[in-house]
């Protein structure tokens, strides 16, 4: 088969291609089979020829033939385009351009989407026929060619909206301005799908400018009360994305916008609703006066409770009351559909993680949650004053005790966990009385009620743990938590969810203040452990792992490990190396160990020794899967490196005959240099963790564990990975405070890579630049001699006084972003033995010192200096302050 410029299929390869797709189509083939046997014609130059063809002209095929033919060659053109010969590649441009109208949506519909990969790979220059049958199609008055054409161009201006917004070679103007005054007149068009299509394309570039050409909201306001709900929730987007990106674009019009927000914010098309609904949260996060919006909170606020109450189709109301009876289902083993993806952060070495960890990003969004998000971000811009509107709303719905008004019930619970941190100064003198109303909630016959009652009480957790120190606030405490506990056994797995992430969020607060109550909470943790199916074991998983981190040591005695570890022991023991629901116990351990420290001796040897064999066979698997036995899954790699950082943290030097008895050395240097972003981050943490606590069994291949760390602060890397960055970065400063004068030869190189990150510090995360500031100035402690003479580090080293003396004066009041610990106390001795070696240097303190003084007003420097000892002031004494 050969492709030519006046190509024609055979009949027997239209047929054999034809066959295929049917059985690939029908429900009851083997998809593998016919997969490999389509990859082998795939092989063949014009196969995509065919399937152009079979796309455009087979008529008497099912539709559903031709649509999985145009699908097959949408994800072939993808890859293989660009290497095709020119005659096929124009061949199947030549098949899609009439399909634009072509009698049926699904064939219109699929070339649009081919057509908009092909623009994306090669643009629109190489194939000008293209724009001039969309500019045909949009002028013909034929609705099948006017669809099929804003189909296409829709697409291309969702995909690749700058392609149409550059200049073209041979062309007057841009290709958007031919479109876009067609695009505004379909705004009026008869038809539904013409006016959503060319609307929805012209949202695009609302993101991209404004054009001064083309009022928006005057365009707009033919479609404003639009009979298509599809067509209303575009409006709104539109609105949205002004007031994201051009707020002062809607300022002279911005009462009526709001007017109207607040109107389809009630319409009965949740979908519209729920678009309407984004912009409040948007309007409040841009620079817009919040006077503005003030007078439309007493129509807003019962809006927004109205659209809070669970809508009859809501997922979660579906599951809690129609797919379970009786609400219990803590019994049933989860189906494959009822797992959430779940995803590990890697370890990290700094300040702020940058990792957002929530629960609800798997989850549908919907007007519910976007409601009580609204009413989140507004109680933060107006406070107390919305609480006159709000609360007699709420107090009534709580008020309603029949069977009947659960829902409201539920969604005023809602509203009270919305508002807790907004709201905080006016609800304090009644946080009591609250909680006290919320703790029998805990005991509702309605599992979703039971369920946000968890998550509102979570909310005031801190005002629960302040109360702790005196009688009655202790009582409460207590009521909490056992109320919570029975929840953990709840039989409802929505309840359960709730119940173990509320608590998590309480042992975080209380910390230390649970050390009395650990043997019952323990004792509840692990008959959970026993009871919860799969996809709730994650959360008992953190709720445990959450519970050493907050308590630390205080677990550390045999009656509390006798309860926790032989069912986590057993549980370990079950599972396979390969068994992703080891993610999770892995994590688990990795906090524990963390707390218990030496305590955690005991368990520290097959743990250690599995997760270095869980890391081997995964690297084996990632060159040969079929002779490892396994899939490969970078984060059995991630996860395992984090646990023995847990343990080289855990155990300190005690970990050192562990890893002298190992192959861990090799792995780790291998997993440095991964390809993988996740794996390298996790493998600097653990570089630099075995660095603290058994230098000594890096030092064999110290020089090539210091090249790839510092490689990860070249421009490109850092660019990429910020968060790999950052702990090789660290890692580097922890090697140089153990092997001192043996990191010389590297000195100047690392300087070379630190010296540009201080420099550009307003442009790279505060970790990264504290953590660069501080490996800086450890270099300078160990090797001063070699940083004095740098000029770019003498600066550096500058930078990094300016940034703690930021961070001095942010600590003063009250906030504080950088650590205090051992590390800067390292590098400042660094930045000390520099000064004292260079007059220079000396100069530029005294300079930041007196910066110092004169920014900290009122008394506050006499009273930093009236904390130090005498000795202290006289060495400050000679930098003149």
């Amino acid at each position: 088969m050969a492709a030519s410029s006046s190509w024609q299929p055979q009949e027997d390869g239209f047929k054999e291609i034809c066959g295929l797709l049917e059985q690939q189509i029908s429900p009851t083939s083997d998809k593998s089979q016919i997969w490999q046997q389509l990859q082998h014609y795939s092989q063949f130059p014009d196969f995509n020829n065919y399937l152009a063809f079979i796309l455009a002209r087979a008529e008497g095929k099912p539709m559903e033939v031709r649509q999985a033919s145009g699908l097959l060659l949408k994800n072939n053109l993808r890859t293989a385009f660009k290497s095709m010969a020119p005659p096929s590649q124009q061949y199947i441009k030549s098949e899609l351009l009439p399909c634009l109208g072509a009698a049926d949506r699904h064939i219109r519909s699929t070339a649009g989407t081919i057509i908009s990969v092909l623009v994306q790979i090669e643009g629109v220059f190489g194939w000008p026929e293209l724009l001039q049958t969309l500019v045909k199609c949009l002028d013909s008055n034929e609705l099948n060619q006017m669809e099929g054409a804003m189909d296409a161009l829709s697409k291309i201006c969702e995909d690749i909206p700058q392609v149409l917004d550059s200049d073209m070679p041979g062309l007057t103007e841009r290709p958007i301005n031919v479109f876009l005054p067609r695009l505004l007149q379909f705004f009026q068009s008869p038809h539904a799908s013409l006016r959503k299509l060319s609307l929805g394309s012209v949202n695009q570039y609302i993101m991209r400018y404004i054009c001064p050409w083309i009022n928006i909201c005057k365009v707009c306001s033919f479609l404003l009360n639009d009979p298509a709900a599809e067509v209303r929730k575009l409006v709104c987007a539109a609105f949205v994305q002004l007031v994201e990106v051009r707020p002062d674009f809607l300022e002279p019009i911005l009462r009526n916008v709001i007017e109207y927000m607040l109107l389809v914010n009630k319409d009965p098309d949740d979908e519209v609703a729920l678009e309407a609904c984004e912009f409040w949260s948007a309007y409040c996060e841009t620079q817009l006066p919040p006077e503005n919006l003030r007078e439309f909170l007493p129509h807003l606020i019962p809006v927004l409770l109205s659209n809070m109450v669970y809508s009859d189709d809501d997922e979660s109301l579906v599951d809690a009351e129609v797919r379970i009876p009786l609400q219990e289902d803590g019994s049933m083993p989860d189906r494959d559909q009822d797992l959430r993806p779940r995803f590990h952060s890697s370890r990290f070495h700094g300040s702020e993680n940058g990792e957002d960890d929530d629960d609800d990003i798997v989850n549908i969004w919907n007007l519910r949650k976007c409601s009580a998000a609204a009413l989140d971000v507004l109680s933060n811009v107006f406070g107390d004053e919305i609480l006159p509107t709000l609360m007699p709303i709420v107090q009534a719905k709580l008020s309603s005790t029949d069977d009947a008004a659960w829902k409201a019930r539920e969604a005023a619970v809602l509203a009270l966990g919305a508002i807790s941190e907004g709201c905080i100064n006016g609800l304090y003198p009644h946080l009591s009385e609250i909680v006290t109303f919320l703790i029998p909630l805990l005991d509702d016959k309605f599992p979703l009620i039971r369920s946000i009652s968890c998550w509102t009480i979570s909310r005031f957790s801190k005002f629960i743990v302040q109360g702790i120190g005196h009688q009655e606030g202790r009582e409460q405490f207590d009521k909490v938590l056992m109320g919570l506990l029975r929840r953990i056994l709840d039989n409802n797995k929505r309840v359960q969810e709730a119940a173990c992430s509320a608590f998590a969020t309480l042992e975080e607060e209380a910390a230390k203040e649970l050390a009395p109550r650990l043997e019952i909470i323990l004792q509840h943790l692990m008959c959970a452990f026993g009871k919860y199916q799969r996809r709730n074991l994650r959360i008992v998983y953190d709720a445990i792992g959450t519970l050493a981190e907050a308590v630390g040591r205080e677990l550390n005695e045999p009656k509390y490990l006798d309860i926790m570890m032989p069912p986590l022991i057993a549980k370990w023991e079950q599972l396979s190396n390969s068994d992703k629901d080891l993610f999770p116990l892995l994590e688990c351990f990795t906090s524990i160990a963390q707390a218990l420290g030496i305590g955690f001796s005991q368990f520290a040897q097959p743990v250690f020794q599995r997760c270095i064999t869980i890391i081997q066979s995964q690297q084996l698997a990632k060159v040969n899967p079929v002779s490892s036995g396994v899939q490969y899954d970078r984060e059995f790699v991630v996860c395992s490196l984090d646990l023995l950082s847990g343990l080289a943290e855990g155990l300190g030097s005690g970990v050192e005959s562990l890893v002298s008895q190992s192959s861990l050395r090799d792995i780790l240097l291998q997993c440095c240099m991964d390809d993988a972003p996740d794996i390298r981050q996790s493998a600097f943490a653990l570089l630099g963790d075995l660095a603290r606590v058994c230098p000594i069994h890096l030092h064999p291949r110290l020089s090539e564990f210091l090249e790839v760390a510092n490689s990860q602060l070249s421009p490109p890397k850092l660019r990429e990975n910020l968060s790999v960055a950052n702990n090789a970065c660290w890692a580097i400063g922890e090697l140089a405070m153990k092997v001192r004068q043996e990191i010389s030869p590297v000195v100047m190189t690392v300087i070379s890579s630190l010296v540009p990150i201080l420099h550009h510090a307003e442009e790279l995360n505060k970790s990264l630049i504290e953590n660069s500031a501080i490996t800086l100035g450890r270099l300078a402690w160990v090797c001063p001699e070699l940083c004095v003479t740098t000029y770019g580090a003498f600066h550096a080293i500058m930078v990094y006084c300016f940034i703690y003396v930021n961070v001095l004066l942010e600590a003063s009041s009250g906030c504080t972003l950088i650590r205090d610990d051992i590390e800067k106390e390292d590098a400042f001795r660094g930045l000390c033995a520099m000064e004292i070696r260079s007059e220079d240097l000396h100069n530029e303190v005294c300079q930041v010192l007196r910066g110092y003084k004169y920014m900290l007003k009122d008394g506050s420097w006499e009273q930093c200096m009236s904390a130090l000892e005498p000795q202290e002031k006289d060495k400050l004494s000679k930098y003149l302050v």
